[in-house]
């Protein structure tokens, strides 16, 4: 299973790959938006996890450009956002991400996040 890690702190990002690499996920990484939508149609991952502020084109952005895409739009993309106000979730979905995890993030809940996804 690939998975798509769309995150522009490094520090965020290796934790994330390493701990999911782990888990036996194939990780490729964007850092910013832009890149990230172009991966999502390029790389086919099975699930995308996306940070909401980056730089370039932020997640929110990004997220809307892959759900527009015909070929892109099933997959599943968890929001990462370290912005945890009333209104966030919302936004998130509104976007359409299917699912949404704050930041730091909870690794055992982001993992069964991640496999009720994956798992259908």
């Amino acid at each position: 299973m690939k998975i798509l890690l769309v995150e522009d702190n490094e520090m965020n990002r290796d934790m994330l790959s390493r701990r999911l690499t782990r888990k036996g996920y194939e990780v490729i990484s964007a850092t910013d938006g832009a890149r990230g939508v172009t991966m999502a149609q390029s790389e086919d991952p099975d699930l995308i996890l996306m940070d909401i502020s980056l730089p370039v084109m932020d997640g929110l952005q990004a997220t809307r450009q892959i759900k527009a895409d015909d070929n892109t739009k099933g997959i599943p993309i968890i929001a990462l956002t370290a912005h945890a106000m009333a209104g966030d979730r919302e936004k998130c979905l509104a976007a359409g991400c299917d699912d949404y995890a704050t930041k730091p993030v909870e690794f055992p809940q982001l993992l069964t996040k991640i496999k009720s996804f994956l798992e259908k």
